[in-house]
């Protein structure tokens, strides 16, 4: 029942559930990408000079680049490639952060302080500039891009879940299961981290597109993806010396970018609505 009436709240909300709709779409794009790209030779080759620039047309609804590859087929299969590599990213942040958030909350003393101090240091950098550092020691490419994101996003979740778990720990059916002689490790995880879901699915949502923007940023900076990789950021980068020749090279990645993120955010928010009881009860 709980399930049922979390998605009928998410339909009442249209923003909300729009997003989740078009997040489905992006999902099963992501997945059959290699399948709808109308010219899959184009992809990470197939070069055409003689088809370079073209406008957006019914041939090739995107237009074409500087090599005469088809945009359209290119930002389809770059769909698969930011969804993929920022799932990865939030994904290893969540394991990495969670587990430390709970440790520093539960058993707090100098456990607390000595974790709570790693992250203040992480946390003293913008995510996108120590992202740059990391990536720039590494050096370019898609998996350092996504090592680069990880390493800078897994604190904020640690932050969140140490918050959540001193106010946890505290109540009642904590209590009892300590004084029956529960282990530590069980009263964490079992009876802690269940009653954290909620702000973790909140934060992961809202993370997810952060990190979309991170990852085009850093391919932007030619720090993430390398060339002819269809990633967004980086055919964003290439597009910049075409503008006035062929807008729409930039664009449809540029498009993809916005309605992606916002669709994360909007996708965040209505999450946080339904699950949060005192905004719920509030409307």
């Amino acid at each position: 029942m709980r399930v049922r009436d979390t998605i009928y709240q998410l339909k009442k909300n249209r923003l909300t559930f729009s997003a989740l709709i078009f997040i489905g779409f992006l999902a099963i794009i992501a997945i059959l990408s290699p399948f709808l790209a109308p010219y899959p030779a184009h992809l990470y080759g197939g070069v055409n000079p003689a088809h370079k620039f073209l406008p957006p047309s019914s041939e090739y609804f995107f237009g074409t680049d500087e090599a005469g590859r088809d945009i359209f087929s290119r930002v389809i299969y770059g769909t698969r490639i930011s969804l993929f590599a920022s799932l990865i990213s939030v994904t290893f942040a969540l394991f990495l952060g969670v587990p430390l958030g709970l440790i520093a909350g539960y058993y707090g003393g100098v456990v607390d302080e000595l974790i709570m101090r790693v992250v203040d240091i992480f946390l003293s950098f913008p995510p996108l500039l120590l992202a740059m550092i990391i990536a720039a020691y590494l050096g370019p490419s898609l998996r350092n891009a996504v090592l680069a994101i990880t390493v800078a996003w897994w604190p904020w979740h640690t932050r969140l879940i140490r918050g959540q778990v001193v106010s946890i720990k505290e109540k009642e059916f904590v209590r009892s299961a300590r004084a029956i002689g529960t282990s530590s490790r069980v009263i964490m995880f079992k009876h802690i981290l269940p009653n954290c879901i909620s702000p973790i699915m909140v934060q992961a949502s809202m993370d997810l597109g952060g990190v979309i923007l991170t990852l085009a940023s850093l391919s932007f900076l030619g720090l993430g993806a390398q060339a002819p990789m269809p990633e967004w950021g980086l055919m964003i980068n290439i597009s910049r010396t075409y503008f006035m020749q062929a807008w729409w090279y930039g664009f449809f990645p540029g498009l993809f970018i916005f309605l992606t993120v916002l669709s994360f955010n909007l996708l965040g928010d209505g999450i946080r609505e339904v699950l949060d009881p005192k905004i719920h009860k509030g409307k």
